[in-house]
């Protein structure tokens, strides 16, 4: 595979990105992934590399860039974890609009991206990002992912569940059983939206494990026979809106 590190230029500054694809063929269908609240980082790298052996030009901004380039939790400490919630907090609609706004653009100068099929995934804190990306372009995302995703309905006029009338893509949404970001009556509301807006949709329910379930370096947390559905569930998403003709 081909790897390399970019800066994509925002509206807002320099965005670090890690971009990986397949070293022969294309051009390749083209996956952004949004990152987890913990920081772009080497476990994400490997994540994103296992979408592009499968044929995907990946592109996985650090979405903090605007505060902090290197940012990546390594201890759960108060003040950590404190600044995690600060650079969260920086985080909204309007960024994502401006961010995917600019990851379109970029990949549209690159010849090994096929920027007229566009996919788009978003873990943890980036399953709103999803649907904000889907909402604000509509046109240019064939499909959604949202793993684990938190804060999916909340009382904010741009609360992700109130997007679904804007998205005309198909949405998958994995949900663990044990999540407090994301727990049952906020997906029910999730639910009903996509029901009432007509939008191709599937939420799936993975019982008996935890918010970030499948990341492999979540001690404790981490569960191989879920994680792995829900590559299943991924590569069958992309598989079906990106690649068949």
């Amino acid at each position: 595979m081909i790897e390399h590190h970019f800066d994509i230029h925002t509206a807002d500054g320099l965005m670090n990105t890690f971009v990986v694809h397949p070293d022969e063929g294309g051009p390749y269908p083209v996956i952004l992934f949004y990152m987890d609240a913990l920081g772009k980082r080497e476990e994400l790298h490997d994540m994103a590399r296992r979408f592009a052996a499968v044929g995907y030009f990946v592109v996985l901004p650090n979405l903090y860039y605007r505060r902090d380039r290197d940012f990546c939790l390594q201890e759960r400490t108060e003040a950590a974890m404190t600044a995690m919630f600060t650079l969260m907090g920086s985080l909204n609609a309007a960024t994502t609009a401006c961010d995917t706004g600019a990851m379109l653009e970029f990949i549209g100068t690159q010849p090994q991206a096929d920027a007229r099929r566009v996919g788009a995934v978003g873990y943890c804190m980036s399953g709103p990002f999803v649907m904000w990306a889907a909402a604000t372009f509509p046109q240019r995302l064939q499909c959604i992912a949202s793993i684990h995703g938190a804060n999916m309905a909340t009382k904010a006029p741009d609360s992700p569940h109130l997007m679904a009338p804007l998205i005309d893509c198909e949405s998958y949404f994995a949900c663990a059983e044990i999540d407090k970001w994301a727990p049952p009556a906020d997906i029910a509301q999730l639910q009903d939206a996509l029901q009432k807006s007509g939008t191709p949709h599937r939420i799936e329910w993975y019982p008996a494990v935890e918010h970030g379930f499948v990341f492999p370096l979540r001690m404790g947390i981490y569960n191989k026979a879920a994680a792995e559905r829900h590559w299943e569930r991924l590569f069958s998403l992309f598989e079906r809106n990106l690649k068949v003709i």
